[in-house]
């Protein structure tokens, strides 16, 4: 059952990553049978954050191969996900939402991405499913609801942490920052270093970009222009490739920082052979977990749609981790709910304790996994590879 139900998984995703699972090659219209519960996978396939939702995708795609049953009051029941593209936009999130909540799922899963989470909420809300986010850092994710939850920390968090790293690794006194006009993440990110850069005595010049840039030459010549001893830019992985790029297509030479969102061998590939300095925090570092790393590296390598849909090699992105303990810590939930139904489900998510790949797994009051600690990590520009700096706080 287990094999079958990988290679179903599979197929699904590498064919479309937008049906819902459990069809076979053979009998594209057969499903499972016997007792089945339905999870959703709300992540972006397409848009600015497509390669980075496939990735997070795969992390649940491998916790089902681990573990697809889960037990509900003695009974085993065959997890079948249901697999939606957002399309990394705000205003197809709810339709896509919606058809989740059409095809009858427990739970949900995902997304990638704050601003479609935040763009969708309402439509779990009403349908009174609960959705589980792994890396969605925005505060606006979970505040004044009670359906959403998230296990990463949150962006006052990581700003602070970037501000504190880069004034005491490098004595920044002056910091440029490039966020993307309208994006919750990237200018929340932003606007949270920035505070917490200048309450630590630092002086920042801000900017923003529109929808649909490409060329940031002339960002990166007004962060020279600045006088700025660090450039940080909290953007999607389309944008970072270009901003690294051109940057060191200028010679920048100051160090680049960067969010959860740059975590991704996207960057690390842009990053190879060029003359930069670049680190992000993030939430795991390969080698944390070396079980599970072997695991999933044995079955991105066992698959080629899975190794392209992790971008073309077995690299770990923190966020493929985030989404494994996710699928475990839902299940959890749905097992001590003793239910497949998803308002039990909701109510027993607030107590689920859970010791993942990433750490421990609890909620606090808003649903917000109680995490004090980011991961910072640096690209090897030789190797093509991260490499773990530190695991930092804030003091």
């Amino acid at each position: 059952m287990k094999r079958y139900l990988a290679v179903v998984l599979a197929l699904c995703l590498a064919v479309t990553m937008l049906a819902g699972c459990g069809k076979t090659e053979a009998d594209p219209d057969a499903s499972p049978t016997g007792n089945v519960i339905k999870i959703g996978i709300f992540e972006p396939a397409s848009g600015d954050n497509g390669a980075a939702g496939k990735q997070e995708t795969l992390g649940y795609l491998y916790a089902n191969s681990v573990q697809p049953t889960v037990e509900i009051g003695g009974v085993t029941y065959t997890i079948q996900f249901e697999i939606v593209d957002n399309e990394s936009s705000t205003d197809k999130a709810p339709t896509a939402a919606s058809t989740l909540i059409s095809k009858g799922v427990s739970a949900v899963l995902g997304s990638y991405g704050s601003a479609v989470c935040i763009a969708s909420s309402d439509v779990f809300a009403q349908a009174k499913v609960p959705i589980l986010a792994p890396t969605s850092t925005n505060p606006q994710v979970t505040l004044g609801n009670s359906h959403f939850f998230r296990l990463c920390f949150l962006d006052p968090f990581q700003g602070t942490v970037l501000a504190n790293f880069a004034r005491e690794q490098f004595g920044a006194k002056k910091a440029y920052i490039l966020a993307k006009l309208g994006d919750d993440y990237s200018v929340g990110l932003a606007t949270y270093f920035k505070q917490a850069f200048e309450a630590l005595g630092g002086e920042t010049v801000y900017e923003t970009f529109p929808e649909g840039t490409s060329d940031y030459n002339s960002y990166v010549t007004n962060a020279k222009n600045s006088g700025a001893d660090v450039f940080f830019s909290p953007t999607s992985t389309e944008a970072a490739a270009n901003i690294i790029e051109q940057a060191a297509a200028q010679a920048w030479s100051k160090p680049i920082l960067a969010g959860d969102t740059w975590d991704s061998n996207v960057i690390t590939g842009a990053a190879q052979g060029k003359a930069i300095e670049l680190y992000i925090t993030t939430f795991y570092q390969e080698g944390g977990n070396p079980a599970f790393d072997s695991g999933f590296k044995a079955w991105l390598n066992a698959n080629p749609n899975m190794l392209a849909n992790n971008n073309g090699n077995d690299q770990i992105s923190a966020i493929s981790p985030m989404a494994y303990d996710a699928y475990f810590t839902l299940l959890e939930a749905i097992k001590a709910a003793g239910s497949t139904d998803s308002v039990a489900i909701n109510a027993a998510l607030w107590n689920v304790q859970y010791d993942g790949v990433t750490g421990h797994i609890g909620f606090d009051q808003n649903g917000d996994a109680i995490r004090t600690d980011a991961v910072i990590k640096q690209v090897n520009t030789e190797t093509g590879l991260w490499e773990y700096v530190a695991t930092q706080g804030v003091k």
